[in-house]
């Protein structure tokens, strides 16, 4: 899944707080130099323009382009961008003010917006110049080109390189050129043409690829469509796309090239956000609930298997990415040493999950119900999703979303075909498409990755709202473990 944007929405927060502070700092200012005495916020009058100031502010943030491609505009494009800004908060906000019938005072406002336009500009440079002394996040970046054009191309891409930070993941030559050449830069380098490009490539951590196509070697369409199928979003610097149906496209920019970029979707910085903030709201919630529930089950788990209350494991997460999980333990200690002997009783066909009915390997799982089901405590945790409690914490920390796919463990991972891939091309879900659609009932991991992949490539908010609506009720009418 391509994030659209030369540079990420969530990395703005700060600058939008920064502003709205800024002009409520501004806005005090001017009303004690126009000779008003006490607080602002106490005169009914100020206080509500106050509010609706920052209301329109925070809107504009939101829905407006102030803050997109901020790393990569020098100081007089700045300038410009935040003046017109700073012009659209005054008319709106104005606007409003009118409409509304509350009583304005007109030098007030006009001064606060002047004292808030400097301040900003300088709170901008300065906030921007910390961002890039620390460096921004980097993307890991595969280059396909011929030979003779990898050098130009790893130079242009860093050309602008606080607008786009990469890492170059490992370069495939287009041509037969001396691979041996490029040992200076200190990445892996493949063949087009290798006969296990695709295996080798499907088990790095890469986000993007970019190919810079040679019209002399023809436009390698097959790779392209292999890279898509593995939910890696793919850069280029012409618009040869059409055979591509699935993929949606975006314009942007890779270094100093001019690219459109194909992908399983595209999402802007704004939805990234809105999902972000939802998630960090969800988590917060999700972590407190998690305290409750450890006081209550943390002795049964520990009196029935004594052993840590938690049980972490590595899983893969976005495009690659390899994270801690946590949930609480639910099965044995030795559970994982005992997974090899029931693989032989394993519904998911080629080791790429691993489902089995009555798991011994569940704490308390010796003891039987009437109807000879399993009913010791890990079952009941399992039952009630109270083990993934602990995930809520992945999700704060940015590892996991609260809805999206299920990660998969390393194992699974190193079982994955290239086309499996594309599950990972969206950062991994407490909840998502597979597990509200009869989870319990799938056996076929085929199935598995058609419901994610319909899931990335139909992905909105509105959807994942839905697919929470319905993991509660699958929880609570106990229809299987989400």
């Amino acid at each position: 899944m391509h994030a659209s944007g030369a540079d990420n929405a969530l990395r703005h927060l700060d600058f939008a707080f920064f502003d709205v502070l800024a002009m409520q700092i501004a806005f005090n200012l001017a009303y004690w130099i126009n000779g008003n005495e006490g607080i602002l916020y106490a005169d009914t009058g100020a206080r509500m323009t106050a509010v609706i100031i920052m209301i329109v502010q925070l809107a504009l943030g939101l829905f407006s382009d102030v803050y997109s491609r901020i790393f990569i505009r020098n100081a007089w494009e700045e300038y410009k961008s935040l003046l017109f800004n700073t012009i659209h908060i005054a008319l709106f906000a104005g606007a409003f003010l009118i409409i509304a019938k509350i009583p304005v005072r007109r030098l007030e406002i006009a001064m606060s917006i002047g004292l808030f336009f400097n301040m900003a500009f300088f709170i901008h440079e300065l906030n921007k110049a910390r961002h890039l002394r620390k460096g921004l996040p980097k993307r890991r970046v595969i280059v396909v080109a011929a030979g003779c054009n990898v050098q130009e191309a790893i130079r242009r891409m860093g050309e602008k390189n606080h607008s786009a930070a990469f890492e170059l993941t490992c370069i495939v030559l287009m041509d037969e050129s001396d691979g041996a050449r490029f040992t200076s830069i200190g990445v892996p380098v493949y063949y087009l043409k290798q006969k296990d490009l695709l295996n080798l490539l499907s088990r790095l951590w890469i986000d993007d690829a970019f190919i810079l196509v040679d019209e002399a070697l023809g436009f390698p369409s097959r790779l392209m469509e292999d890279f898509l199928l593995m939910g890696i979003s793919v850069h280029m610097g012409f618009s040869v796309l059409d055979q591509f149906k699935f993929a949606k496209t975006d314009v942007g920019e890779m270094g100093s090239y001019k690219v459109i970029t194909s992908s399983i979707n595209v999402v802007s910085d704004r939805q990234l956000m809105e999902k972000r903030a939802i998630d960090i709201l969800g988590g917060l919630v999700g972590c407190l609930f998690t305290g409750i529930v450890f006081i209550f089950i943390a002795p049964l788990i520990y009196i029935k298997s004594p052993g840590p209350i938690f049980f972490k494991q590595p899983r893969i997460g976005l495009n690659g990415r390899v994270f801690m999980m946590y949930k609480f333990r639910s099965m044995y200690m030795d559970a994982e040493k005992r997974k090899a002997e029931l693989m032989e009783k394993n519904k998911i066909e080629g080791g790429l999950m691993f489902k089995i009915d009555d798991d011994p390997r569940i704490i308390g799982s010796e003891k039987k119900g009437k109807d000879g089901k399993p009913k010791g405590i890990g079952n009941f945790i399992r039952n009630t999703s109270l083990d993934e409690f602990p995930q809520f914490f992945n999700v704060l920390k940015g590892d996991m979303s609260l809805v999206g796919t299920r990660p998969p463990t390393l194992d699974e991972w190193n079982h994955y075909d290239p086309r499996h891939r594309v599950r990972m091309s969206a950062r991994p879900g407490i909840t998502g498409m597979w597990q509200v659609s009869g989870r319990s009932e799938i056996t076929d991991f085929e199935e598995v990755v058609a419901l994610d992949q319909k899931y990335i490539e139909n992905w909105s908010l509105w959807l994942d709202l839905r697919i929470l609506c319905k993991t509660m009720l699958v929880v609570l009418r106990h229809e299987g473990a989400v």
